[in-house]
C-alpha cells in the first residue's frame, strides 16, 4: 500500500540524494571559502549565494515533491454518470474505476493521477500533485551541479598545485589546502556532481518536452502506439486530446493545482474518454495477440536463476517487473516475448480470473495448444 509521506524518506533513494546534496555543498563552500572567500568580496558572496540558492531550492523541491506525493484515485472511485465507466478500466486492486490519464502503481499500490513514471529517488510516483515540483527539482539540481562540476575542478587544480604558486606564482593566485580526506571527498563531489548534470539532464529533458505536449512518459508509450495501430488498420489518425498549446500546457501542468486530477480539460472536437477509449483498443488487441501457456516445470520466481537456468540467467530481462513463480499446471496468459523469457499474467482456477504477473523463463512452460497436441486421444 502507498506509504506515508515521512515514511517515504526510509528509503535508499531519498538518502542518497540527500547525501550527494550535503557532499556537493559541503565541498563547494569548503573550497569557495578558499578559492574565492565570500566575506572578502563582493563578486565572492554572490557566487557562494547564487550556490547555496541552487541548493536550497533543490533540497525544497526535492523534499516538496516527495512529501506531497502524486495524489491518488479515492478507493472504489466510479465516473458521475454511470454509462461512462464502458470507456474506463476497472482496477480489481483499487475496487474502482481508473480515473482519466490515471494508472495503477504496484509499488505506491494506488491508482495515481496522471501518472508519469515511478521515481525511486523520491520513493513515490510522480504524478499530478507533484509533476511540477519534480521538474523545478530537476531544474535547479542540473543547474546547482553545473556550477559545481566547474568549481570543484578549478579549486581541485589550485590545491594539487599550491606548491608551484607558492615558489613561481605572483602571490595572488588564491591558495587550496586540502587534506588527503577533503581531497577524496572533493573528488568524489567532483564525479557525482558531473554524473548529475549528465543524467539528470536526460530527464530534464524528457520531463520538459513532455509538459510542452501536456503528455506523460506512459501517455507517449500509449500514442506511439495508436499511430502505428491506426496506421495498419487503416484509421483516421489519433490526435492527442489534453495538448491545448505549449503555453497553456506550460501553466496547466506547473500551475493546475486547480484541477482534481479526475477531470481535465480538452482541445476543441476532442472528448473526456478518446484516451481510454483507445486504451481499451489496445488492451483488447494485446489479448487478442496473446498466448496460453501451461507451465510443464517449477520456477521459483529468482530474478537469476543461475543454478536451475543458466541460459535464462544470463539474459534476465533489465526491467523491475516482477517475475511470475511457477508450479507445474499453472495457467499463463503471455503478452510479451523476450530471449529466453515471457511476461505474462496467471490465470484463476475459473471464469479467466486475473492472477499475478511477472516474467518467467520460456523453458518452464510450453504453449497450451502444443501440449494438447501431443495428448493422447
Amino acid at each position: 500500500m502507498a506509504r506515508s509521506p515521512f515514511r517515504r524518506l526510509l528509503h535508499w533513494g531519498p538518502i542518497s540524494v540527500l547525501c550527494i546534496i550535503k557532499l556537493i555543498t559541503w565541498s563547494m563552500m569548503h573550497v569557495l571559502s578558499m578559492w574565492w572567500p565570500p566575506h572578502a568580496s563582493t563578486g565572492g558572496a554572490i557566487h557562494s549565494a547564487i550556490f547555496l540558492g541552487l541548493a536550497a531550492t533543490t533540497l525544497y523541491y526535492f523534499l516538496q515533491s516527495m512529501l506531497e506525493g502524486p495524489g491518488f484515485v479515492p478507493i472504489g472511485w466510479k465516473p458521475d454518470n454511470e454509462e461512462d465507466t464502458q470507456y474506463l478500466q476497472y482496477c480489481s486492486i483499487c475496487k474502482g474505476y481508473k480515473a482519466p490519464r490515471s494508472h495503477h502503481c504496484r509499488k505506491c499500490g494506488y491508482c495515481v493521477k496522471k501518472m508519469d513514471h515511478h521515481c525511486p529517488w523520491i520513493n513515490c510516483c510522480v504524478g499530478h500533485a507533484n509533476h511540477g515540483y519534480f521538474t523545478m527539482f530537476l531544474t535547479s539540481a542540473v543547474l546547482g551541479c553545473l556550477h559545481a562540476s566547474i568549481v570543484l575542478p578549478i579549486c581541485v587544480y589550485h590545491a594539487l598545485n599550491r606548491v608551484w604558486y607558492v615558489h613561481h606564482g605572483t602571490g595572488r593566485e588564491p591558495l587550496v589546502y586540502l587534506t588527503l580526506t577533503t581531497l577524496l571527498l572533493t573528488l568524489l563531489a567532483v564525479g557525482m556532481a558531473v554524473g548529475v548534470v549528465l543524467a539528470v539532464s536526460a530527464l530534464l529533458y524528457l520531463q520538459l518536452r513532455g509538459i510542452l505536449r501536456n503528455q506523460t512518459t506512459i501517455e507517449d508509450w500509449i500514442v506511439e502506439k495508436a499511430v502505428s495501430r491506426r496506421e495498419e488498420q487503416g484509421l483516421a489518425p489519433f490526435v492527442f486530446p489534453y495538448n491545448l498549446g505549449w503555453r497553456k500546457n506550460f501553466k496547466f501542468v506547473l500551475f493546475g493545482s486547480q484541477y482534481d486530477g479526475l477531470r481535465w480539460p480538452v482541445r476543441e472536437g476532442c472528448g473526456a474518454y478518446d484516451l481510454t477509449r483507445e486504451q481499451l483498443c489496445q488492451k483488447s488487441e494485446k489479448r487478442l495477440r496473446s498466448r496460453l501457456y501451461t507451465a510443464t516445470s517449477h520456477y521459483s520466481g529468482r530474478w537469476v536463476p543461475i543454478l536451475s537456468r543458466p541460459r535464462a540467467a544470463l539474459a534476465a530481462p533489465c526491467s523491475d517487473e516482477p517475475r511470475l513463480p511457477l508450479r507445474p499446471g499453472d495457467v499463463i496468459r503471455a503478452t510479451r516475448q523476450r530471449r529466453h523469457w515471457l511476461f505474462g499474467e496467471k490465470l484463476g482456477a475459473s471464469d479467466g480470473e486475473r492472477g499475478p504477473r511477472g516474467w518467467f523463463p520460456s523453458a518452464a512452460a510450453a504453449p497450451t495448444d502444443e501440449m494438447a497436441k501431443t495428448k493422447p486421444d
